[in-house]
């Protein structure tokens, strides 16, 4: 008989807040369809275990189609390290997929506020720097629950325990 599975468990780490510009169509599709690119042009990220600035320093290459987009955002954010006072760059890859449904969609579309239980807005990190005292996000897993705001993506990280 097989041991039972773990049940998994997640620690907040910190929350993004990225600055995103407006998207570019690349390429002669309909508004919203296709392949975009929108620049990751600054922000902030604050959370229990890691606070910095997010740099001008990549963009989100974004695929939508229909109802549903297929996300791929790379950049750099710059860590506070307060037991030292120095600062470490990190770099970020950030790979996701948001959806939702028509009528949720129409909602946006108008200017409603869509709750974050109505759309699914999910995110896995990747982060890669070589100081010794970040080597916590080099060696876990980490997803995100991701939000739109006014200019701003918004994507609690998770570790995955």
């Amino acid at each position: 008989m097989p041991a039972p599975l773990m049940e998994p468990a997640f620690e907040y780490c910190f929350e993004l807040r990225c600055q995103v510009d407006e998207a570019l169509p690349l390429g002669g599709q309909m508004p919203g369809e296709g392949l975009h690119f929108a620049r990751v042009s600054g922000g902030s990220f604050d959370g229990p275990r890691l606070r910095g600035t997010i740099l001008d320093s990549g963009g989100d290459w974004w695929q939508g189609k229909g109802l549903t987009v297929r996300l791929d955002a790379r950049y750099v954010i710059q860590a506070d390290l307060p037991e030292t006072g120095a600062r470490a760059g990190v770099e970020v890859v950030n790979r996701g997929i948001w959806r939702t449904d028509a009528a949720t969609f129409e909602r946006m579309l108008a200017g409603d506020h869509v709750r974050e239980e109505d759309l699914y807005y999910r995110t896995a990190f990747q982060f890669r720097t070589d100081h010794p005292d970040l080597q916590w996000l080099v060696e876990s897993q980490f997803v995100g629950y991701a939000r739109a705001e006014p200019g701003l993506v918004v994507i609690r990280v998770f570790r995955l325990l």
